[in-house]
């Protein structure tokens, strides 16, 4: 059964259009889509595929937003072939997505050949279809047996990380352009092990800190064993990155947005990039530093193809009155659904400030995720985004001025390809080009998908 409904030409031809005369409008600049395995896979329980700790946490009453589970999602394990002619249809030029660890690899290490088949049927029809394929290794869904273990507090996690990269590389090798090794770290350290709004719910930072080094440490593994058994690949790693303006000029307001933007961005950045931790580190959280074997920064420190940049939202922030910082809501400012301000100048600002600081050890950029959740509706056939329209316009306009500053930024990627299972938020955030109908599965392009495919057509007959 065809489950994609397709809206009729509507006036949203000429809504990207200013970025035609821009560097993001030429020729060699990558334009994506994205998504991740949890998000939109479903089939949880299918061909070998074992539990991971969102299964886990998903199906802990209090959770997940209405009790939501990614059991089915968008049931994309069934319909990828739908789903890739769907992507082709945009007229973009490479997919990002993510491959689940708990699918492809037993608990006794050995491959599962129905999971990994999977990959290898999805891979190769992208190509046949044209887009290049960027790959994200691990993008949260941790195996459970793993977290049973220590999960990411766990030093010996790193090394089964990489025994698993190294799988992939030779199972995949090949049909990949460019590998990832984790997507947004901070994530999973600080929302994962220090707040608990993700899996694994744990709520203590000497836990957070010690699953960032880990990350961060089987990340450097990784890139070795990818670099080994997949040379022709591009490696490298996506973060996001955050914002943040001080509540008042105050010397302690605007020490409180340091810090914020340091534990952020250079949490992640400075190891990655300067093979140090940032010192205020200790300042904000003292006592919980994790232990770092000699050796470790330097693993950590190897050598990327390219940084991928995932952002969304500037927060403002305050001093707690001790040695830390409070986020602050303000009123009278362009949100999204998710409550994030909608703030492109934020983009640029951050972009140029990196540049500035890592100089030549900052490696070309994709900005690897980059969207809005609206509150999204069918009517008559039709979905009228019109705030994720303009907000794409306005964010690729101040990449392309952060690109005219001097930043090397290579390609975009869309936040999302379609809607799907928003993490803690469930089914009711939606952040994709394409509105899915969760009771049908139907597939519905949105005037922000149909403005995007009138882009790349435009482009594409102007190369």
């Amino acid at each position: 059964m065809n489950t994609l409904s397709s809206s009729p030409a509507l006036p949203v031809a000429e809504a990207l259009a200013p970025l035609s005369s821009s560097r993001i409008g030429r020729p060699g600049f990558l334009w994506g889509v994205a998504t991740s395995s949890y998000q939109i896979e479903g089939a949880v329980a299918e061909d070998g595929r074992l539990p991971s700790i969102w299964d886990t946490y998903d199906g802990t009453p209090g959770r997940v937003l209405h009790g939501d589970r990614g059991t089915v999602a968008c049931d994309h394990y069934h319909r990828w072939e739908e789903d890739v002619d769907l992507i082709a249809s945009l007229g973009v030029d490479a997919y990002r997505l993510s491959i689940a660890w708990p699918r492809v690899m037993t608990e006794d290490g050995r491959k599962n050949d129905k999971g990994i088949d999977f990959y290898k049927r999805l891979l190769d029809r992208l190509a046949d279809k044209g887009l290049q394929r960027y790959v994200t290794l691990y993008h949260w869904d941790l195996p459970q047996w793993m977290e049973d273990r220590g999960g990411w507090t766990n030093r010996e996690t790193a090394y089964r990380f990489a025994d698993y990269a190294e799988l992939m590389a030779r199972e995949l090798g090949g049909r990949v352009e460019a590998w990832a090794t984790l997507n947004e770290p901070w994530c999973s350290a600080y929302l994962g092990y220090a707040n608990g709004r993700h899996a694994p719910g744990r709520t203590d930072i000497r836990h957070a800190r010690a699953a960032m080094h880990h990350l961060l440490l089987g990340h450097g593994l990784a890139i070795q064993a990818l670099r080994a058994n997949d040379p022709g690949a591009k490696l490298g790693l996506v973060a996001n990155i955050g914002h943040a303006k001080a509540l008042t000029d105050s010397p302690a307001d605007r020490r409180a947005a340091q810090l914020h933007e340091m534990q952020h961005n250079a949490w992640v950045l400075d190891p990655l990039l300067k093979q140090r931790y940032p010192e205020a580190l200790d300042e904000l959280w003292p006592g919980s530093a994790p232990v770092v074997l000699e050796n470790d920064l330097a693993t950590i420190g190897q050598r990327m193809d390219f940084l991928g940049i995932n952002y969304y939202f500037r927060s403002h922030v305050k001093s707690d009155g001790a040695h830390g910082f409070e986020e602050v809501h303000v009123d009278g400012l362009e949100r999204t659904q998710m409550g994030w301000e909608v703030y492109p100048e934020g983009l640029r600002t951050l972009l140029v400030g990196f540049r500035e600081t890592y100089g030549a050890a900052l490696p070309p950029i994709y900005i690897t995720e980059n969207g809005i959740a609206c509150d999204d509706r069918v009517q008559d056939g039709r979905v009228h985004d019109t705030q994720r329209i303009s907000f794409l316009l306005r964010h690729l306009q101040a990449l392309d001025a952060a690109m005219q500053q001097g930043v090397d930024v290579r390609g975009y990627f869309c936040w999302s390809l379609m809607d799907n299972f928003e993490w803690a938020f469930g089914y009711e955030r939606r952040f994709g080009l394409v509105h899915v109908d969760y009771d049908t599965q139907v597939r519905t392009l949105k005037d922000s998908a149909l403005a995007v495919q009138h882009f790349m057509q435009a482009r594409k007959a102007t190369a």
